[in-house]
């Protein structure tokens, strides 16, 4: 068997580097022949601009921050043959916030995975939450070390209990003679307490220094020993200010020769030594949430008497006699527990016999035994068949329920308010035409479709934003602030284009005669501007609305004379732009991409052009292979967009553009019937909830709006109005989409729940 494995690796010093190598060492070991059983290959992790002198078995390294990074190794792992893959997952390792760098490694990884998670939080953040929930519906099997942990991801996490492994924290299996260690040590008239590990503020540390006078009054060959450099995150935030008060604080209670601070790391052989020394461990951490620790593992391993705060992993390790617990942060609980220990050396001695008894159960060798025995059952199991082509196209089962409570909370009796600060509305962007006209389209689709009450009570603010804004000549002002100045004489074309758009949607859907003879109004006031259109983007929303309108007046024949010119520019940027391997209506792809070949789409259906047609269908298929060529939607980035002949540009993806998508193959299926442009409609959608580059759920299930994008860091947690409506018009049309597919008679056959298209 070949096993990959990403983590931390030594000599970069960090527990989880320790881990890793411990893990896929007892995992590799040799047979009697002395033959490896198994092949390793280890992916390490660099922290910030950090580099290390890896051990021949590290293949490559991945620099935190750089996301690129994280693919090329996705790439190593498939070309390198490896059977499976073992992550070992620690908050602060990985890039990006929250880690969230992992996720489209994992997702591009062809094996099967096994995570082990070293912390899982109780109250995690959003981001923390997605995150961990994403990389356990991705691994194979969730490996932890206590019974808590699988509470966690079971309650808070949604992970399957199936899917968990419990196995416990490993522990080197070296033996020394504790007479023999506090000899070498010249220890032997000392009673050693001890503590080791990183150092930080949540150690708890003080507590057992601020015990010892008590402890020392009964005993006073008490030395207590700190082993462990200060945190590297702490050290770059606070330096050594911790340590520094720790100092202090023996000097003030006169502890000198019974404190000592020993700044280093060192190797697990030296480490076990001083561990065969001491007499007591002590893990005094200032409260409860910590899940596993290493410290505690490697302390029982030695069969040393433990005593403890009742952190999770503790209160767990140590039932049954293995250990003693004392109060977070009180100094007297823990010299009374003390004190009680060294004056009764039988059951300290009882005490220590049980935690040896329990260690000889948790050496790497048994644990990496049990890993293998998880790798094998993994590798065992039949692959999950891939569902087939026709049963995938729609499902409405992973549809979140409809919900306009974000776009209530954003709009005011002026309009929607374009920003939000996570999801709470920022007022000091104030109002914009763009969002306002998208504003009107979805609740014009909401109603139509669902007969949303709280749609039809939403329109006519947006509407009479619109009719507020537009200017004698027909133009629109684009910006209002929330105290209702304008701010700008004349709005860009795009929120023009996007406004004629819902107000031909309008004029084809509008719920009672009030409401059409008010778009018709403020669309024909705006028709003169329409020859004088020169963005792109512009001239295809406007073809859009042109469209609708003339769907439900069909004898307009000026209109169609417009409709005519507005597609032979855009017929004319594609015959200029575009060649062999660039079938486009520019020399970049930027925003909003999919606009142009929907634009297109619209237009043939009215106009019956063959040639419309053809570079509709060739430029959408030129945009699917820039973008779905991996089998999910991944966005061209706003940051730098897509220049041809350069690098595509990964960040600043954006909501709108995912919507142009959908929009764009709906529109297709109902030109072709073809069935697979269905397909890539759901695909498309389905990147709102976590199938794009960053494996993350853009849509919120908690405040019902949509995060505004996937920047560099992750996902943009604001949540404005473009945002969400760009969502809920990507749902509405997904619904519609499958309200179609289910006409046909194939599918009408099929027993498909028709219920589900009132989601």
């Amino acid at each position: 068997m070949k096993i990959t494995y990403i983590g931390t690796y030594p000599p970069r010093e960090c527990g989880i580097g320790t881990f890793t190598q411990n893990l896929a060492f007892a995992m590799t070991a040799k047979d009697h022949q002395g033959e490896k059983l198994n092949k390793r290959l280890i992916i390490a992790m660099n922290d910030y601009d950090e580099t290390y002198s890896y051990p021949p078995e590290v293949k490559l390294c991945i620099r935190q921050e750089q996301q690129a990074d994280y693919l090329k190794a996705a790439n190593f792992i498939n070309s390198n043959g490896a059977d499976i893959c073992i992550l070992e997952h620690e908050f602060g390792i990985f890039g990006g916030n929250g880690g969230v760098y992992i996720l489209p490694l994992l997702h591009h990884v062809n094996i099967p995975i096994i995570v082990t998670l070293h912390t899982i939080l109780e109250n995690p953040s959003y981001t923390e939450k997605a995150i961990l929930k994403e990389i356990c519906k991705m691994a194979d099997k969730v490996v932890v070390m206590s019974e808590m942990a699988i509470a966690f991801l079971t309650s808070i996490y949604d992970v399957p209990k199936t899917k968990i492994a419990l196995i416990a924290h490993g522990v080197p299996d070296i033996h020394f003679d504790r007479k023999q260690s506090k000899a070498e040590f010249k220890l032997k008239k000392k009673k050693i307490l001890m503590t080791f590990g990183f150092i930080g503020r949540n150690k708890g540390i003080e507590t057992v220094i601020k015990a010892l006078p008590q402890i020392i009054k009964k005993h006073p060959d008490i030395l207590y020993m700190v082993l462990g450099k200060t945190h590297p995150n702490v050290l770059r935030s606070s330096g050594e200010e911790y340590r520094n008060y720790l100092q202090l604080l023996t000097k003030n209670l006169k502890l000198k020769g019974h404190v000592l601070l020993l700044n280093e790391f060192i190797d697990e052989t030296e480490l076990f030594r001083y561990l065969s020394a001491c007499d007591i461990y002590i893990t005094p951490y200032v409260n409860e949430a910590q899940i596993t620790s290493g410290t505690l593992s490697y302390a029982m391993g030695t069969g040393c008497a433990v005593v403890s705060t009742p952190y999770w992993h503790a209160a767990e390790l140590l039932q049954g006699g293995k250990g003693c617990l004392f109060n977070f942060n009180d100094p007297d609980d823990l010299a009374f527990t003390l004190n009680e220990l060294l004056d009764n050396p039988e059951k300290l001695k009882g005490i220590q016999e049980k935690a040896y008894k329990y260690g000889k159960e948790i050496k790497w060798p048994r644990i990496g035994e049990k890993y293998l025995e998880l790798a094998k059952s993994i590798l065992k199991s039949p692959k999950k068949e891939s569902v087939n082509e026709e049963g995938s196209i729609i499902d409405p089962l992973l549809l979140p329920t409809f919900s306009l409570a974000h776009i209530k909370r954003l709009t005011d009796d002026t309009g929607i308010i374009q920003h939000a600060k996570f999801g709470i509305p920022n007022l000091k962007e104030g109002y914009c035409l763009d969002d306002n006209a998208r504003a009107l389209l979805m609740s014009l689709m909401a109603y139509n479709q669902k007969k949303n009450p709280l749609a039809l009570e939403l329109m006519p603010i947006y509407l009479s934003y619109i009719h507020y804004m537009q200017n004698e000549d027909g133009t629109f002002r684009n910006f209002l602030s929330f105290n209702r100045n304008f701010l700008d004489i004349t709005g860009s074309e795009d929120s023009f284009g996007r406004t004629i758009w819902a107000l031909g949607y309008l004029m084809g859907n509008a719920p009672n005669d009030a409401y059409y003879q008010n778009g018709k109004l403020v669309f024909f006031n705006a028709v003169p501007n329409f020859e004088k259109i020169k963005s792109i983007r512009s001239i295809a929303y406007t073809i859009i609305g042109i469209c609708y309108y003339l769907k439900s007046n069909p004898a307009d024949e000026e209109m169609i004379m417009r409709l005519k010119n507005l597609s032979s520019k855009l017929v004319t940027h594609y015959e200029e732009n575009s060649s062999k391997d660039w079938n486009w209506f520019e020399t970049l792809l930027a925003y909003d991409n999919g606009i142009l070949p929907l634009s297109l789409l619209h237009a043939t259906q009215i106009l019956n052009d063959d040639h419309i047609e053809t570079i509709a269908l060739e430029s959408m298929e030129f945009l699917t292979e820039q973008t779905l060529k991996n089998g999910y939607l991944s966005i061209i980035g706003n940051k730098n967009w897509y220049v041809k002949g350069g690098e595509r540009s990964m960040f600043a993806q954006q909501p709108v553009d995912a919507l142009a998508m959908v929009l764009m193959y709906y529109q297709a299926f109902l030109l072709t019937k073809d069935k697979e442009f269905l397909n890539k409609l759901f695909l498309s959608f389905m990147w709102f909830l976590g199938e794009n580059d960053l494996r993350m759920s853009l849509y919120d299930f908690d405040t019902k709006g949509c995060c505004d994008g996937i920047e560099k860091y992750g996902v943009n947690r604001n949540q404005g109005a473009e945002s969400s409506l760009a969502y809920l018009i990507s749902h509405l049309t997904v619904l519609q989409a499958y309200d179609e597919l289910y006409k046909t008679e194939e599918f009408k056959s099929a027993n498909l729940p028709k219920i589900m298209v009132n989601n």
